[in-house]
């Protein structure tokens, strides 16, 4: 609500204009009285004004030094002029300190009410631009921690993103790393200390690790971090120009360190999982499957332990050809992608069958159930879909290591999981929008207060804006905006004609700020305005 305050040496002056005017109906929720420029200022360092009208003559500080003196001190209140002398120099000098606007006396209600009521508007224009920027930069940052996590499970997952997309990208999500620049991944699984933690409280220990992380590696590297697929922080890190130590002694120093910070602040032990220096991004698969199977075979589990694959005793070059029949064009990643669901399991079958040809070792099979679950994780995710509603435990190895224990039960739980997947996708193909479009207007219909936005019902439903906007419109023919609007605009109906609210607490109810733009959008929606439909 508006704040305003009436300046005159002459106090019958504001008197009258102060029990006269129907300020509320204005939205001003508070008239504030000075008699002098000295007690206008004291006004205004004691209370929130946002409009001051002040006439010009008045004795020691006249109204053109005090409107100069809030331009200086308090820029974002609108100054109104009154003056009974219609002195050009008075205008001229008044349009210099940029006053909102100039009244001659004897005060006319309707102009000044006009003059008010512009100033009123002019602010909460203001004020809507400043909320709308605040909005973005939180939108933006938002956006950009989702999207730079989109893009490092893709990238982990073995997704093929031209070099150029993803230089884009870097540039565009503000990731300080560059393609075709060497670079190295620290994986560091969750210790045992947090597993009785709920979901929220995991998620900040992760955050607060990335945290401690790049206050750690800031002078030194450039470091990109995120959650990965496989329930492990991952840390990218790529040297910068400064850093003319040895990179391997500097490495083991600060990440020596992140692990103390970590047991000191967090209470927690971490292991960290480093790998071989590699091509940033096209070594960025390799190194998280190589990171991976260090974890599980090297059961380095929140041990507080610190593991470099570039050591030779933990070097993993002899991957034999059955394996590699995963990676080879067109992908399982590919192959599932499109849909090709009996292609994607000959190919998993054809390389059990090789496997079963030839020696192998437990780290093999470790190699074949990453690759596996990388494919699969990737295609879920794309869908929207949750590998733990698919499979409770089947997807982590620390759950269930048995897995693991021999080509049978691999082979088994690859069919199996290839089968519940493609089942639980084809029903989310089927049903999934639908499911979408019940929560939305379940969302709208509990919450229609000023937080109800597009933003705010595609965080809810756990999708980006743009993707349920398209979602809504193709399933409903109506954009999700105007649908909201329709529905302030019914509940608005109801109230106006069911309950003896005022017009600006109806404006407030459903989340507008601004009574005038209110009554703009309802005329524009049924031809008349609040109080025409009131009346009528």
């Amino acid at each position: 609500m508006i704040e305003l305050l009436l300046v005159d040496d002459e106090s019958y002056v504001t008197e009258s204009i102060a029990q006269t005017i129907n300020w509320s109906e204005m939205g001003v929720s508070q008239v504030y009285q000075a008699s002098s420029a000295a007690e206008a200022l004291q006004v205004l360092e004691e209370q929130a004004v946002d409009i001051v009208v002040t006439d010009i003559r008045m004795p020691e500080m006249d109204g053109l030094q005090l409107v100069e003196l809030i331009a200086q001190r308090w820029k974002d209140i609108r100054c109104i002029l009154l003056t009974g002398h219609s002195d050009f120099q008075y205008a001229k000098k008044a349009i210099q300190l940029q006053a909102f606007d100039y009244i001659l006396k004897p005060v006319n209600d309707d102009e000044f009410i006009a003059s008010v009521l512009s100033a009123i508007e002019s602010l909460q224009d203001e004020w809507e631009q400043a909320e709308r920027y605040q909005q973005l930069l939180y939108d933006r940052k938002s956006d950009f921690t989702v999207l730079k996590a989109n893009l490092m499970h893709d990238l982990l997952l073995g997704r093929t993103l031209s070099h150029k997309i993803i230089r884009n990208k870097c540039l565009q999500y503000e990731i300080p790393l560059r393609v075709d620049e060497p670079a190295m991944m620290m994986l560091i699984p969750l210790p045992q200390t947090f597993a009785g933690m709920d979901h929220h409280s995991i998620s900040l220990m992760e955050y607060a690790i990335g945290n401690i992380a790049e206050e750690v590696f800031i002078e030194h590297y450039h470091i990109w971090h995120c959650k990965s697929p496989h329930d492990c922080l991952i840390i990218i890190a790529a040297a910068k120009e400064s850093l003319h130590e040895s990179s391997r002694g500097k490495l083991t120093e600060l990440v020596q360190i992140l692990q103390r910070n970590v047991s000191n602040y967090l209470k927690g032990d971490i292991s960290i999982v480093l790998s071989e220096w590699f091509e940033f991004p096209t070594g960025i698969t390799a190194a998280y499957r190589a990171g991976l199977s260090a974890i599980f075979t090297a059961g380095t589990h929140g041990s507080h332990s610190l593991l470099f694959l570039e050591d030779p005793s933990h070097n993993r070059d002899s991957v034999i050809k059955s394996i590699e029949m995963l990676y080879k064009p067109p992908t399982l990643i590919h192959l599932l992608e499109s849909k090709q669901w009996g292609a994607a399991q000959d190919k998993i079958d054809s390389v059990f069958r090789d496997m079963e040809q030839v020696s192998f070792m437990r780290e093999h099979l470790y190699e074949v159930f990453l690759s596996v679950t990388n494919a699969f994780l990737y295609i879920a995710h794309k869908h929207g879909v949750f590998m733990h509603q698919i499979d409770h435990s089947g997807f982590d190895l620390f759950i269930d290591q048995r897995i693991v224990h021999s080509l049978d039960t691999l082979r088994s739980w690859s069919t199996e999981m290839m089968d519940k997947l493609k089942k639980e996708l084809y029903t989310n193909d089927k049903y999934t929008n639908s499911y979408i479009i019940k929560q939305v207007h379940e969302i709208v219909s509990i919450d229609m207060g000023q937080d109800t936005s597009v933003k705010m019902i595609a965080d809810k439903v756990f999708l980006h804006p743009v993707y349920l906007s398209k979602i809504y419109k193709s399933e409903t023919g109506e954009s999700l905006s105007d649908y909201i609007i329709r529905m302030r605009m019914e509940r608005a109906l109801y109230l106006l004609k069911n309950s003896n609210m005022k017009i600006y607490e109806i404006t407030s109810e459903l989340g507008y700020q601004n009574p005038q733009y209110f009554s703009k959008i309802f005329k524009k929606h049924y031809g008349v305005t609040p109080h025409e439909y009131r009346e009528h």
